[in-house]
């Protein structure tokens, strides 16, 4: 199965740099991809992104033994540790943590795991699915019953999150799988929080509908950035489609 993959981070039309931190991995025949958004001031919160990134894909690499599954939350976990114990030897370090999102796509089978309120998405024909949940303080309320989805768009609560690498020594990592048909069109979309509280749903499902990558990147930048990109904004889409 041939897959296709485009990337892209950026800093908001508001930010003066930029704190997430992606890359995509070609790992024998499969994929992955890791997505991570970093919190703190002084730079920190970019230290923590790279960290966790570069540590995600070592583990990953040097564990074979395990399932992917059980890689990818290790991988995970091997970051948490890694974060604070940089952050309780270096001051400027302090507090620093990130969002993460690690997804591995092998023949008809993807296997992911998810920490923070960056997210995965899965357009399955013309179907799309929102794989992981956001640990956020909106979600919570929202699960709650004390806010309606409408409110939970613009809430000002919104950057408050619940769960994040470097936050505390004990992390629970979301990890799944998801199956597909390799006779089906389908993407995968990667996506720190710059992307997605710009869009409805429905218009990110229309929005992976368009099949060549590069044009779709413009769009999905373009978009953003007219609709005043107040944060960084990063992303990865795969596809089973060849970019025209």
């Amino acid at each position: 199965m041939k897959l296709s993959y485009i990337y892209s981070s950026r800093v908001g039309l508001k930010r003066s740099s930029n704190e997430d931190y992606v890359e995509i991995f070609e790992i024998g025949e499969g994929l992955l991809g890791v997505v991570c958004d970093g919190l703190g001031g002084n730079n920190a919160g970019e230290e923590a992104s790279k960290i966790a990134v570069n540590i995600i894909y070592t583990y990953f690499l040097d564990h074979q033994e395990e399932e992917y599954q059980e890689r990818i939350n290790n991988a995970i976990l091997a970051a948490n540790r890694t974060i604070i114990n940089v952050a309780s030897k270096e001051i400027d370090k302090r507090g620093m943590a990130t969002t993460a999102e690690v997804l591995f796509i092998d023949k008809n089978k993807s296997y992911w795991g998810h920490v923070g309120d960056s997210r995965i998405y899965f357009l399955d024909e013309d179907t799309l699915i929102q794989v992981t949940k956001d640990h956020s303080l909106v979600q919570k309320l929202l699960d709650d019953g004390h806010i309606t989805p409408k409110e939970a768009m613009n809430h000002p609560q919104k950057n408050i999150i619940m769960r994040a690498l470097g936050d505390k020594v004990s992390v629970i990592v979301d990890t799944g799988t998801l199956e597909f048909d390799k006779q089906r069109n389908w993407k995968f979309l990667m996506c720190t929080d710059g992307v997605s509280n710009m869009f409805h749903s429905s218009e990110i499902e229309t929005l992976l509908k368009e099949n060549d990558l590069e044009k779709l990147s413009k769009m999905l930048s373009s978009k953003i950035d007219e609709r005043g990109a107040p944060d960084n904004y990063s992303y990865i889409i795969i596809s089973n489609q060849l970019s025209n």
